[in-house]
């Protein structure tokens, strides 16, 4: 009989210690991956809209004539090429000035030298070649990219800070095809 009550009081024993390292333990709730992912997209559009109120106010102290494409790139022709139209796989050459909004120059091609690159290929800044798809040879534009077509979140590490807004005057010098 005893042995009877040990090996029952052996197999309560067990149960009960399964019983605890069963039970749920109480954890803060942490967002899942879909809604840190909406959280991270509703931050950005804030952002975003931010900056076009920060490029809108520019505009409008500068009192400059500018649109807005789909992407958010703005710019202005200020004098219409006669050469061959920019498109992609064109080479090109640019004297440009870009700064800041508040006035900053950051570089020049009197600095630096032309710029020149293959559109489409990448190398620079994602509204720097929408821009240029713009214009034809000869052509002078002013730009202004919000971060997200620019220099993004980090900045170049040089001149352009984090989240810059970037102005650009260019003259298309070259393209060829």
């Amino acid at each position: 009989m005893q042995n009877k009550t040990a090996i029952l009081l052996c197999i309560l024993f067990a149960l009960l210690l399964l019983g605890c390292k069963n039970k749920p333990t109480q954890t803060t709730s942490n967002p899942s991956q879909a809604e840190t992912k909406e959280q991270l997209i509703q931050a950005n559009r804030l952002m975003v809209k931010k900056d076009k109120q920060r490029i809108l106010g520019h505009i409008k102290r500068k009192n400059w004539d500018m649109t807005e494409t789909e992407t958010g790139l703005w710019y202005q022709i200020l004098e219409e090429g006669n050469g061959d139209k920019a498109k992609t796989g064109s080479l090109v050459t640019l004297e440009y000035t870009l700064g800041l909004l508040d006035g900053t120059v950051c570089y020049t091609s009197k600095e630096k030298g032309p710029k020149t690159f293959e559109i489409g290929r990448g190398g620079v800044e994602s509204g720097l070649e929408q821009g240029v798809l713009l214009c034809s040879e000869g052509s002078k534009v002013r730009l202004i990219l919000p971060p997200h077509l620019g220099y993004g979140l980090p900045g170049d590490g040089d001149c352009i800070p984090a989240r810059a807004i970037l102005v650009y005057e260019i003259e298309v010098k070259t393209l060829k095809k």
